[in-house]
């Protein structure tokens, strides 16, 4: 919203954006009152999508407020749920609603009333601060679950040793940290913008949330936030992920026929649950850097580049939120751990088929903790000692919890 505002800046404030009109002092002579001075100045205080739109809105605002608040219960609730991939779904899971709670409301009253933007600067850094920080963290978060994921798979038993929950944890935090750095050269471009008559005097009620430094600060910030924070990590993980497929794949080939029959339906269902979350993140947020790109090469506007751009923006705006809804569903749709215990939470008479007490009845199963019940525990334990053997891992590792290739979800 603070871009699109800043473009009605750009073009002088016609009713529609696109006009690149500079207000005259001879405008006065046909604008009867102040509102009609402002909505040349600022455009229509109210979009003519604000309907449809505080409709879509609506839904993703339950369905992620409830799907994002289940997944946390889930995680607090579950001592099973507490593995270190489900502490970084967490993480994505407060990003979301912070969104959705916080950018959401926000965004739909300004899409009713563009100006004034009523909170003042501190409200305008603070909206710009959490809107840059949740962008952040969630790429940051998805990049280090692929990087967690690609660990587990190639190097199983040392990812076991590395990967506990309270390394996931101080990762998560420097995290968190590193984006509310990383959101402040943003937030600092922005702030409270004033229209004034032309005489000089500032106008009532035409305080807007927008850029208020020199647009080529603006327009560096976005293209090098966009390549660091979107483009980059989206390309690790592409290289990651054929890795882990290429992998998974080999694993058919292994000798030890035993061993990869108890690793491999964990470890190919939670890396394509964890596959299916980085695709439709990466589709969700490819709109919001176009915007962000367009604006920032754009050096000229014209009417048609300003319509595209009002298109992109709309566009960008719901596949922005859109994004903070779809995990949990993914959750539940692939991963029958995460459906069980969404059940347990939401209807008492679930309670029996916690995530506890659903080891054999999962499809997924852990190394040496739970297997079809074909396979006795002998028979694991030689498979997994040979699988040591072979790749010279210490017996010692096979005495812990969980395989990290499926000690979650």
């Amino acid at each position: 919203q603070s871009q699109a505002n800043t473009l009605i800046h750009i073009l002088g404030g016609s009713v529609h954006p696109g006009l690149a009109k500079q207000p005259h002092h001879s405008s006065s002579g046909y604008l009867n009152s102040t509102e009609d001075y402002l909505t040349f100045l600022c455009g229509p205080r109210r979009s003519h999508l604000f309907l449809p739109m505080a409709l879509v809105y609506s839904v993703i605002f339950l369905v992620g407020v409830v799907g994002n608040f289940l997944v946390c219960l889930v995680i607090l609730k579950h001592r099973s749920m507490k593995t270190p991939t489900n502490y970084y779904l967490f993480s994505l899971a407060v990003s979301d609603l912070l969104v959705l709670l916080f950018g959401m409301p926000l965004e739909v009253y300004e899409m009713w009333s563009n100006y004034p933007f009523l909170l003042g600067p501190a409200g305008c850094y603070l909206k710009t601060a959490l809107f840059e920080t949740v962008c952040l963290a969630s790429v940051l978060s998805v990049t280090t679950l692929s990087v967690e994921r690609y660990v587990a798979i190639r190097h199983p038993f040392r990812a076991k040793l590395a990967s506990t929950r309270r390394r996931a944890l101080r990762t998560i935090l420097a995290l968190w940290l590193l984006s509310v750095l990383f959101s402040l050269p943003n937030t600092g471009t922005h702030g409270i913008a004033l229209q004034h008559f032309p005489n000089g005097t500032m106008v009532p009620g035409s305080a807007t949330c927008a850029v208020v430094v020199p647009l080529w600060i603006y327009n560096w910030i976005v293209q090098i936030t966009s390549l660091l924070f979107y483009v980059l990590p989206m390309g690790v993980i592409s290289v990651l992920y054929y890795l882990m497929g290429l992998r998974v794949r080999d694993e058919s080939l292994e000798v030890e026929e035993m061993a990869v029959n108890v690793q491999r339906p964990s470890r190919k269902s939670v890396t394509k649950m964890l596959f299916v979350l980085v695709i439709v993140f990466a589709i969700c947020w490819a709109p919001f850097h176009i915007d962000r790109l367009f604006f920032s090469f754009v050096v000229e506007w014209t009417e048609p580049l300003a319509n595209t751009f009002n298109l992109i923006h709309v566009v960008s705006g719901v596949f922005f939120y859109l994004s903070s809804a779809t995990n949990p569903i993914i959750y539940n749709l692939l991963s029958q751990r995460f459906r069980m215990a969404f059940l347990s939470v939401i209807s008492p008479c679930c309670k029996h088929s916690s995530p506890t007490s659903l080891c054999h009845s999962l499809p997924e199963v852990w190394l040496l903790q739970t297997s079809p019940v074909n396979i006795s525990k002998q028979a694991r334990m030689r498979a997994a000692l040979s699988w040591a053997d072979k790749h010279q891992l210490p017996t010692t590792a096979l005495s812990g919890p969980e395989e990290p290739g499926s000690q979650q979800l």
